[in-house]
């Protein structure tokens, strides 16, 4: 694999480290309920920081119809100006790889010369000029993204293109007053930003590679692990975002007192509703927010029976022991933690443990996908 520069790896692990923050962070502020805290993007009530001070609240109140609330709003603020630092990140690791490749300064320059046109165009108050300027920015990086060969060059550019998607998701889910659909996209746009620098980082770490055997095997084991995984925080995600984690009461493993209570499915799985309904607090019933609460619970049940035998296989082939018991460790935690949620009525600090055991068995599913190798390969 190819390495842009000597310390490229460092500068991507930083940025895996500070994407770690910011789905912490997001997290933390979702589960604050403060994802609206600020009713204006990219500034907050017309700030680039917050109000502050008594006289910027008294015209924030004047000016918005959502009232200040400070703490939430530096949270939520706190929260972009990570996101848009993650950006600049991402864009250095882009130019490092591009830099030496035929029209790559141009390319990554010329695609955030319109991305950085495009927020300002949305400042304006020139929404559709500014999502075609945005557009425009990610085929010019995707043309570079499709010319170049390289694997380390094209995950790069690959990464830009997702962060700059991210922040249109993070921005819809203000001006769509947090839409399910797309504030469960923007948590798996998230993980998935993390999963590539998680990538990208083993790729140029030098000897990184584990060489096993029955690598092929493993590889496949691990993939469907992740495939399920992934199914599983989507669905951790739909809980979230429709308020769905306390829909059986503080029951476990019963629902409301029953196996199995009146239930909804397909009103609770509606992905998409109509624009400029106020999703905070959730608009589903009972029995659609219970029918999300048992999927999720069901899924549970498969995620924890397969990484069960992934654990146990990994913990019994040479060279991956620790492997095999992290996972089984954390796959513990995090059934505990879940549980935890119900029957302890959602505590902030559990349901914030929650997501991160999640990341970060996420991130040992990835490592040991981007770091297994075949012998001779």
């Amino acid at each position: 694999m190819r390495i842009p520069v000597r310390h490229f790896h460092r500068l991507a692990w930083a940025a895996v480290i500070l994407t770690f923050g910011v789905i912490f962070l997001g997290g933390f502020t979702r589960l604050n309920n403060a994802g609206l805290s600020c009713p204006d993007w990219p500034t907050c009530y017309g700030k680039v920081t917050w109000p502050n001070d008594a006289n910027e609240i008294a015209q924030a109140n004047a000016t918005f119809e959502r009232a200040v609330e400070v703490n939430k709003a530096i949270l939520e603020q706190v929260h972009r100006h990570m996101a848009a630092t993650l950006g600049l990140f991402i864009a250095a690791l882009a130019l490092l790889a591009a830099r030496r490749r035929p029209g790559g300064l141009g390319i990554v320059f010329g695609g955030m010369a319109l991305v950085v046109a495009a927020i300002f165009t949305y400042m304006a108050g020139h929404p559709a000029a500014a999502l075609l300027l945005a557009g425009a920015g990610k085929l010019v990086w995707l043309y570079g993204l499709v010319r170049w060969s390289d694997g380390v060059t094209r995950l790069s550019m690959a990464l830009l293109v997702l962060v700059t998607f991210q922040s249109l998701l993070g921005m819809w889910t203000v001006v769509w007053l947090v839409k399910p659909a797309i504030v469960m996209s923007h948590l798996m746009g998230g993980l998935l930003t993390f999963s590539l620098l998680t990538v990208l980082a083993w790729w140029t770490t030098p000897n990184a590679t584990r060489v096993h055997v029955d690598a092929p095997s493993l590889r496949v084991w691990m993939w469907v692990g992740l495939a399920l995984l992934a199914i599983q925080i989507a669905l951790g995600g739909w809980v979230a975002a429709n308020y769905a984690a306390l829909a059986c009461g503080l029951d476990f493993p019963k629902c409301k007192g029953v196996w199995w209570p009146a239930t909804d499915f397909g009103e609770g799985f509606t992905l998409w509703r109509g624009i400029g309904v106020d999703f905070e607090g959730g608009v589903l019933d009972g029995a659609a927010r219970a029918a999300i609460q048992l999927a999720h619970r069901i899924g549970a049940v498969v995620v924890t029976a397969y990484f069960l035998i992934l654990g146990f296989r990994l913990a019994f082939a040479p060279g991956f022991r620790t492997s095999g018991v992290v996972l089984l460790l954390l796959l513990v935690l995090q059934v505990a933690l879940g549980i935890g949620n119900v029957v302890m009525g959602l505590p902030l600090w559990v349901a914030t443990a929650h997501l991160m055991v999640a990341v970060v068995m996420l991130f040992t599913v990835v490592t040991l996908l981007a770091r297994l190798r075949s012998p001779g390969t």
